[in-house]
């Protein structure tokens, strides 16, 4: 069902660095998420980048509490580390976190999101696609919303947004003004507006990256940083204003 782009669609762009905040913010970007080591799908970024990040942008700053890769279970000590972080971004400016707490069963954890969302206190919390590894995410939903969640990310349970528009676009209309639903995962300037116009939501969220070249001149080719499976050692991407502007003016 085509559901119209009436209102503007606010960005949320996913970064990992103090510069990719940068960019976001010119490209015309509403909020960002700060993370780290985007090749895991986002850890925690440090107080550092936090700071940094705050410091040079006025939009939105959400920050991910994710203590690594892999899955959304984690041990007592994990979790004690997400508590600590949680506090930290709130201390170096983050206007919200995005966490995910799963149980071994594949339901959201209840108890833990819970004592997360406490320490959070006044900040915005998202829970990220955390949501799409439930079992049942219409009950996870209504799990988030009774716990006070602002706003859940999701590729509607399905590797990319686009594959996943049916069971967004059911859950936006479950949500109502309860809790914001934000696709994210495999969304790029050819289907944005699809995935908008299919789903009605009013939020989303992209990566922009582009690759940038090494400003090295001097470039050992007998040393690597990493295991065998690895990144160029002279290139990296990072957020990319110009395509953010394309999807922008996609969704419009």
């Amino acid at each position: 069902m085509d559901r119209g782009m009436k209102n503007s669609v606010l960005f949320e762009i996913c970064i990992d660095s103090p510069d990719g905040a940068v960019a976001a913010q010119e490209g015309g970007a509403k909020r960002v998420e700060l993370c780290d080591n985007l090749i895991e799908g986002g850890t925690t970024p440090s107080a550092g980048a936090i700071r940094v990040a705050r410091r040079y942008i006025d939009i939105g700053l959400q920050v991910i509490i994710r203590p690594r890769g892999g899955d959304f279970c984690y041990t007592a000590l994990e979790f004690e580390a997400m508590k600590y972080d949680v506090e930290r971004a709130g201390e170096e400016g983050a206007d919200g976190v995005v966490i995910g707490v799963l149980t071994p069963e594949g339901a959201v954890d209840v108890e833990r999101t819970g004592e997360l969302v406490a320490l959070a206190g006044s900040l915005s919390v998202t829970f990220h696609r955390a949501f799409d590894m439930v079992r049942d995410a219409e009950a996870a939903l209504e799990d988030l919303i009774l716990l006070g969640i602002h706003r859940v990310l999701t590729s509607g349970c399905e590797a990319s947004a686009l594959e996943g528009v049916d069971l967004i676009a059911h859950l936006v209309q479950k949500a109502g003004d309860r809790i914001v639903v934000m696709p994210g995962g495999g969304i790029h300037e050819r289907n944005v507006g699809k995935v908008v116009r299919s789903t009605g939501v009013k939020e989303v969220h992209v990566s922009a990256r582009g690759t940038v070249e090494s400003r090295m001149e001097y470039r050992n080719p007998n040393a690597f940083m990493g295991g065998e499976l690895r990144p160029p050692e002279f290139t990296y991407k990072t957020t990319d204003a110009d395509r953010i502007r394309s999807f922008i003016a996609a969704a419009q």
